[in-house]
C-alpha cells in the first residue's frame, strides 16, 4: 500500500501542468544569447537562444508583463514547452538543437518628461537593440555614445537604462575671423543667454528645467580640458566622453534651473602670433574681429599706442630741454667769474 500510495502521488506530480502547479522538474537552461529590442514607441520584444539538452530545461524570463510566448527550434518550428501561471518561466523539453524563446514584454519602460527609463535586472548577459533615433543613452547615470552602433551588451545586468528620442539640439555659433566653431547643447531644458568668454576661458548658458540631462559638445580648439562645471557657482558632477580628437562631449544632470558655466583652457587658431597670460591663450592682436552671439570685440592693431605725443615730438622736447639747461649753466658760470 505504501508503494502504491507513493506511485499515485508521483503520477499526480507528473500529470499536473507546469502552468498550474508552479513546479519545475527541469534543469536550468544554458543560454547562448539574450536580445532585447526596443522600438520608438517603447514596445519591447525579447529573444532567448537556449543550448540543446537531453533533459527538460527551465528558462526564467525577464521580469515584466509577458505575452505572446513562442518557443521554436532553429528552423522556426514550434516545439513542446510549458509556462508557469504568471508567465515568468518556461519549461523546454529535450532538444537536439538550440531552442528559441520569444515574447513581448510590457510595463517595464516608463516615460516622464520625454525620458524613457527602465530599472532592469537579469543575471544573464543581455544585448539591447535601441531605437534608430537614439545615439546616446545612459546606464545608471553614465553616458554611452552609440554613434552608428545599434545598442549595448550588459553583463550580469542590473542597471537603470535611460534614453531620449528626438532630443532638441541647440547649436550655438562662435566666429573668429574665417573660423567657425559650433557648440551643441542637447537637452529638453530651455537654453538662454549663451556666451563664450575667451578671456576667462569659459562657456556659459542658462537652463530652464529640473533634473534633465544636458549634453554639451565642445570643440577642443575652442576650449580645452581639464574642465570645471558649475551650476550657479557650485560644482556639479559631469561625465566626459566621446573624445574624438576634435570634439568632446560633456554630460551633466542639474537638479534645478540656473546658469551652467564650463571652464577650461581657451585656444583660438593662431594668426600672426599670440600672448599667453596665466595659462590662457589670448586672441592675437590683429585688425580682425570676433563675433560671439551678437557681441563684437575689435582688438587693437599691431603697434598701436595710447593717445598722446608722437615719438618725434618727444625727441624734440628732450633736445630743447637739454639745450636750455646747457645755456643756463653757462650763464651762471660766467656770472660767478
Amino acid at each position: 500500500m505504501k508503494i502504491l500510495g507513493f506511485l499515485i502521488i508521483l503520477s499526480i506530480i507528473f500529470v499536473i501542468p507546469v502552468a498550474d502547479a508552479q513546479l519545475s522538474l527541469g534543469q536550468k537552461a544554458v543560454q547562448k544569447s539574450v536580445e532585447v529590442v526596443i522600438n520608438s514607441d517603447g514596445d519591447v520584444h525579447v529573444k532567448h537562444v537556449v543550448d540543446s539538452s537531453n533533459y527538460p530545461k527551465d528558462l526564467e524570463l525577464i521580469y515584466g508583463t509577458v505575452s505572446n510566448i513562442l518557443v521554436t527550434n532553429e528552423q522556426g518550428e514550434e516545439i513542446l514547452s510549458s509556462t508557469s501561471r504568471d508567465n515568468s518561466m518556461v519549461l523546454i523539453q529535450p532538444s537536439k538543437g538550440n531552442s528559441i524563446i520569444e515574447y513581448n514584454l510590457a510595463n517595464v519602460l516608463s516615460q516622464k518628461d520625454n525620458l524613457w527609463t527602465w530599472n532592469f535586472s537579469y543575471i544573464q548577459t543581455t544585448s539591447f537593440i535601441m531605437p534608430e533615433e537614439v545615439d546616446v543613452l545612459f546606464v545608471s547615470g553614465s553616458p554611452v555614445f552609440l554613434g552608428e552602433k545599434k545598442g549595448i551588451a550588459c553583463h550580469g545586468c542590473q542597471m537603470v537604462l535611460e534614453y531620449s528620442i528626438n532630443e532638441p539640439n541647440n547649436i550655438k555659433q562662435v566666429n573668429w575671423e574665417d573660423e567657425e566653431f559650433l557648440v551643441e547643447i542637447r537637452t529638453w531644458s530651455e537654453i538662454e543667454n549663451f556666451d563664450f568668454n575667451w578671456l576667462n576661458k569659459k562657456i556659459s548658458f542658462e537652463i530652464n528645467g529640473n533634473n534633465q540631462f544636458v549634453t554639451t559638445v565642445v570643440p577642443l580648439e575652442l576650449l580645452l580640458k581639464p574642465y570645471t562645471i558649475l551650476l550657479d557657482e557650485e560644482r556639479i558632477l559631469y561625465h566626459e566622453f566621446n573624445n574624438n580628437g576634435t570634439h568632446v562631449w560633456l554630460s551633466m544632470r542639474p537638479e534645478t534651473s540656473g546658469e551652467i558655466t564650463i571652464t577650461g583652457t581657451t585656444v583660438i587658431p593662431e594668426t600672426s602670433g599670440e600672448i599667453t597670460i596665466t595659462g590662457t591663450t589670448v586672441i592675437p592682436e590683429t585688425s580682425g574681429e570676433i563675433t560671439i552671439t551678437g557681441t563684437t570685440v575689435i582688438p587693437e592693431p599691431p603697434g598701436s599706442t595710447a593717445p598722446g605725443l608722437s615719438t618725434n615730438a618727444v625727441i624734440g622736447i628732450i633736445a630743447g630741454v637739454s639745450v636750455g639747461a646747457a645755456t643756463l649753466g653757462y650763464l651762471v658760470f660766467r656770472k660767478r667769474r
